[in-house]
């Protein structure tokens, strides 16, 4: 009632890209560590050093997706935040 068909339209894109975004991120958190994992499991036979490799590469790679997660979670707020009129930015610690 009321509604513009391009306001609806706008809505159902972004819920859309959100959701792509979302099943992006689980594939790349889920695979990425798996695939490095597998490597690291193939390098430990081929070098006979046991679960060493194993075990580092699939610690660092996901220790180093939760972090670029983090950081692209600051910077898609503090893009928000911009966007808002009046709100003042994030003081950083010790600054």
């Amino acid at each position: 009632m009321g509604q513009r068909p391009g306001r609806n339209l706008t809505l159902k894109q972004e819920m859309n890209r959100g959701f792509g975004d979302a099943l992006a991120t689980a594939f790349e958190l889920a695979l990425t560590p798996a695939i490095m994992a597998l490597i690291g499991w193939q390098l430990d036979r081929w070098l006979g050093t046991g679960p060493f490799l194993f075990l580092f590469l699939f610690v660092f790679t996901v220790s180093y997706e939760i972090w670029k997660f983090f950081k692209r979670y600051e910077l898609r707020m503090q893009e928000e935040q911009a966007k808002v009129k009046g709100l003042r930015p994030r003081e950083e610690p010790g600054a």
